[in-house]
């Protein structure tokens, strides 16, 4: 078992990395703006993983989170077979809003987890969002714990009578249900498919709004051909109509705007201007009113991807939790942005919350000064 070690200094040592010329390679004394307000901290790029710094920022922007591992909930939950991804991010965190520096080097991170994915253990751009659901299942696996089910209502449940919940779950979690009905004798059947991220579709090559990508995903499709669906009832397979609906909205729900596609045996980019709100997402039109009672959204990270596919780069727009302004982060550099500026025709992932979660730093407090 790989082992961390931290000193009194707060820099992390690893057995198998010489840190002291990675970690802190910006050893820049942190801006008087940076010393105000925590959580203002770049990320050095370690060659092509920009996709990396953008999502991690966004992850790190969340403040529930933050608080989960600033606060050191996450050490009674963690798995010690599988739970170096999460302790590496605990420690990114902790530097990121409790360290002195303003720019830090991802590398013990990106290190643990190119060995659980070896994909990213390369220095060549990958796709972000592949990366975010790799970082959030490996968080969740190391910090998930079981539990027995009462009941069990949904097939993919059935097969096995454990829950499995973490602070990943709880927070990025939905669930969409799928009304399958069968055209010839109308027979509907209900399958339930839990999300973590929504991969929306662009249903225009020149501009469009997050609004039409979500109309687009949740009509109603018909299933043809190779697509028909084995009827139980009719005994053969049957042309069927397909309607999901959102019927567990989760706390933060990330959208995936599908920019690229395949034509024919290549790959190309969706250069489409989508609008998206940066308050009063409405998500009622789309969710079933007897589960989800908190459908109204506001963004809180944006991750964006400029250029081609293979030179391209992703940076990322924040909302800090403690000043309420945007900032921009491009690996280690920081600027303040006007709302207006949010607003990017290369936005690639969307993060929105359904609630006003209060800064990290401020609850530690409270909770330091209760004790």
């Amino acid at each position: 078992m790989t082992v961390f070690v931290k000193t009194k200094s707060q820099r992390w040592k690893y057995d198998s990395i010489c840190l002291e010329s990675v970690k802190y390679s910006c050893k820049e004394p942190m801006e008087e703006m940076n010393s105000q307000h925590p959580g203002l901290t770049g990320l050095r790029n370690l060659g092509n993983t920009c996709y990396m710094n953008a999502i991690l920022q966004c992850l790190c922007s969340v403040p529930p989170l933050v608080e989960y591992f600033l606060s050191e909930k996450h050490k009674a939950a963690l798995h010690k077979e599988n739970g170096e991804s999460a302790t590496a991010f605990g420690w990114l965190i902790s530097d990121m809003w409790l360290g002195e520096f303003d720019c830090v080097s991802p590398e013990v991170f990106h290190s643990v987890l190119g060995k659980r994915y070896p994909t990213f253990s390369k220095r060549t751009q990958q796709d972000a969002q592949e990366f975010l659901i790799c970082v959030l299942n490996e968080l969740h696996e190391g910090l998930k714990k079981s539990s027995k089910r009462r009941c069990v209502t949904d097939a993919k449940a059935s097969r096995g009578s454990v829950s499995e919940t973490s602070i990943i779950t709880q927070l990025f979690e939905g669930q969409l249900s799928y009304d399958i009905m069968c055209l010839e004798c109308k027979t509907t059947i209900d399958r339930p498919e839990r999300f973590t991220v929504l991969s929306l579709p662009i249903p225009s090559k020149s501009t469009c709004s997050l609004q039409d990508c979500l109309k687009c995903f949740f009509q109603q499709d018909i299933l043809t051909w190779n697509n028909q669906i084995q009827c139980s009832w009719c005994g053969t397979k049957q042309d069927a109509a397909v309607k999901a609906t959102i019927t567990k909205a989760p706390q933060i729900i990330i959208f995936h705007l599908k920019r690229f596609e395949w034509q024919g045996k290549h790959k190309r980019k969706l250069s489409t201007d989508i609008c998206y709100p940066l308050s009063n997402l409405d998500l009622s039109p789309y969710s079933s009113p007897l589960f989800c009672k908190d459908t109204e959204y506001s963004l809180c990270a944006v991750v964006n991807h400029s250029g081609f596919l293979d030179d391209g780069h992703y940076t990322a727009f924040c909302k800090h939790s403690v000043t309420e302004n945007w900032y921009s982060f491009d690996d280690a550099q920081i600027t303040k942005i006007p709302n207006a500026s949010v607003q990017s025709d290369t936005a690639y992932l969307l993060f929105y919350t359904c609630k006003a979660f209060s800064a990290p730093i401020k609850n530690l407090l409270a909770m330091e000064n209760e004790q």
